[in-house]
Formats: structure tokens, sequence, C-alpha cells
């Protein structure tokens, strides 16, 4: 593990703060709001163009992506570079979460297994800031299991129809493309028989209805496809060979989820602490050392993952890892906030401290410790994985899907 810069990577850092200075959007930072956040739809289509002009800025400037490779547009430096820029960027700009899904997983899933039409019409677009794109992947019966898609793709000549249903599905409301798993043969086993598609979100046939999460945001959505009819050519990795381009997908979600910023810094629970009192409390007192520790032990996870990066080395089970680290401290971090509140916890809005941002903190955790595997799921990929653990036991295994009981 790289716990210290090099002079390259200083100079780069310099490099980074230059430019993100001489560059920064015209209209403000945008720190006081993220896509997660948003419940007003004016707030949110102007916070999906300030993303799109600030990742169109980025990209005349060449640094649209630090690590994709540089046929594709990106700079093709290793990861310890591209947290070094996010490090910095995320200082100074918060307007770059609608691009995620797209340029963090499907495009480094298009660039291993897509073909070279493929990356030619899609990754430009995406790193130029004009398309943006989702995940309609979990299912109402579906979604630690993945496995278990119910979603049906039949072919119809040059094109597949496609029925079934999505859910959770993050900025579908304001995506234009999507990346799509269906079922394409249900005579074969669970992991197999499944087809990975790029679908243009705006086919006849899609319909996306939001779901209103206990923060009174709606940035989850339910997506149901009926008859749509995708090309063949938007097959990505072959028909029935979906799984390769899944796990490629998924371990960078894993990895974008685990090596993002926590929303709190520690200089912000301390100053709670003093306006609440809790840093009198010689029990509060403690819970503060616990978190500041969370902090530092998920920093030195997250030199250890650039350092695989910065090797070549693709994100594997230590995304898992930083996965489950973040979302914890996620947990353990909105009780701590709730109890340095008090009674005042119990308010909302306007009406609460920080204008309700210690209630967000509280009651947005769920969504980073369901979304892109649920702790269990991290917990099973570890135990598998990394200690060697036996696995769990499957009785499906082998068995065509069609003769598994929904």
């Amino acid at each position: 593990m790289d716990f210290d810069e090099t002079p390259q990577e200083a100079a780069f850092r310099a490099e980074c703060v230059q430019w993100l200075e001489a560059n920064l959007p015209p209209d403000g930072s945008g720190r006081d709001q993220t896509a997660i956040t948003i419940s007003d739809p004016e707030v949110e289509n102007a916070y999906v163009a300030r993303c799109k002009a600030w990742q169109r800025t980025k990209y005349d400037g060449g640094w649209g992506s630090i690590t994709w490779p540089v046929e594709f547009g990106g700079k093709g430096l290793s990861g310890i570079h591209d947290g070094i820029f996010k490090e910095e960027e995320a200082k100074r700009v918060e307007a770059t979460g609608v691009f995620a899904v797209g340029i963090g997983m499907a495009g480094p899933t298009i660039i291993a297994h897509g073909t070279d039409a493929q990356k030619e019409r899609y990754l430009p677009a995406m790193l130029k800031g004009e398309e943006v794109w989702c995940q309609l992947f979990s299912e109402p019966v579906a979604g630690s299991d993945l496995g278990g898609l119910r979603t049906a793709a039949v072919r119809d000549g040059d094109e597949w129809v496609v029925n079934g249903q999505k859910v959770w599905t993050s900025g579908a409301q304001y995506s234009d493309w999507g990346i799509l798993l269906t079922r394409t043969d249900p005579d074969q086993p669970k992991h197999r028989g499944i087809t990975y598609f790029l679908v243009d979100m705006t086919t006849p046939g899609i319909e996306v209805r939001p779901l209103v999460q206990i923060t009174g945001a709606a940035h989850f959505n339910e997506v149901f496809l009926s008859d749509v009819r995708i090309p063949h050519e938007n097959i990505l990795g072959g028909v029935n060979a979906g799984w390769g381009p899944i796990m490629t997908t998924l371990s960078n979600e894993r990895a974008l989820i685990g090596g993002s910023t926590t929303r709190t810094r520690f200089e912000e629970l301390a100053k709670l602490a003093h306006q609440t009192g809790g840093d009198r409390d010689p029990a509060m007192r403690q819970e503060l050392a616990k978190a500041y520790t969370r902090m530092e032990i998920m920093k030195y996870q997250g030199y250890r993952m650039r350092t695989a990066a910065s090797r070549g080395e693709l994100p594997g089970p230590e995304s898992s890892t930083m996965k489950l680290a973040i979302s914890l401290h996620f947990g353990e971090t909105g009780d701590l906030v709730m109890a340095m509140n008090g009674a005042s916890g119990m308010l909302h809005a306007d009406s609460a401290r920080d204008e309700g941002r210690w209630q967000y903190e509280f009651l947005g955790q769920w969504a980073s410790r369901i979304g892109g595997g649920t702790d269990d799921i991290q917990r099973n990929t570890i135990g598998e994985k990394v200690l060697g653990l036996p696995p769990d036991i499957r009785v499906d295994k082998g068995v065509p899907f069609r003769e598994i009981p929904s």
C-alpha cells in the first residue's frame, strides 16, 4: 500500500488544483444539494443541467475521465491519479453525480465488452456530458439475488421484445440510456441465459414511476417495460453471455460507492457536538472518537484500492470491504447525529437545525446500505472471496431457470 505521494503525483495534484480553480462553474459550486437529496423537480432539472455543463467543461479541458484509455477520450492514468482529481474536485464542485452510472459503470463495461461500433457510438457522448445513463438491474424479486431476474426478452427478427419490471433505478427520470438485464433463455441455469442490453430510455413501452423516499426525495424509480423493442445490435457481450459484463459493472459500482467520500467531515460532527453540548458528554465523546476512527480506516482502505488500481488491477473483493465499511459508517453516524440533536431531531426541514441536514443524514443512510448490494451480500462476498469460507448452499444451482419455483 502506498501512503505518500510521489513527486509526480504531487505535481499532478497541483495541476488538478490549477485547472479546477481556473474552470469552476460560473453559477457556483452547487455544494448545497446532490441528486439523491433533491425533492423539487425544477431544482432537480437545474442540477442535471449543471452536471452536464460541468462534465462538458471537463471533457473540453481533457479531464472528462482520468482512467479511461486515451483512445476513448480519457487521460489513461492510474486510480491514484483519479483519486487525487476527485479529492480536489469534491472540495469545489458537487454537480457531478448524474454521471456515476454512465462514466463510472456503463463506460468501463462497454470498454471491456463492447464492439468497436458500440464504443464509437456511446463513449464520446457519455464523456461529453450529452447522455446520462441509468442501471436497470434490480427487480421486485431479484435484488440481492440478481440471478433471479425475470424480465424477459424474446427475439423477433433484428429486434428483441422486452417485458418486465425494474425497481430502485437511480435517476431514470432524467436518463437518456440504460444498461438493462434480461432473461433470454429460461432453459439455462439462473446465472446463464441472461443478456445485457443498452436501451434508449425514450423507446416506446418504457414507463418510469418515481418512488418517494422517507427523505421526501424521489431519486429512485420503478420502471415498467411493455413490449419494448431493442435492436439486436444493442446487446453487450453476446446473447446469453451477460454475466461477464454484469460482474464488470458491479465491481465498478462497488468501487464507486466504496470510494466515494463520506457526506460529513469530522470537523462538521465536532461542530455539531459543540453546538449541542455533546462534546461535554463522556459517552458522546466516545462515539465521536469512533466516528473519527472509522473515517481514518476508510481513508487507508481508499489508499489500498487506489494502489491496486495504479497497478492495473481490476476492482476485487476489497471493493466490497470498502463498500460495507462506508455503509456501516453512514448508519453509525446517522445514529450519532440524531443522539446529539436530542428531541430537536424530530423537527423537519426549515424547523430543524441546519435546515434538516442531520435528519437526512439519518434517514438517507439506507440508500447506500441497500444500493449496490446490501450489507449482507457484501459480507457473503468478503467471507467467500477473502476469508475462504465455504459458500452458501445453493439448491437452485445448475437447475434450469424455468424449473425454479417463483
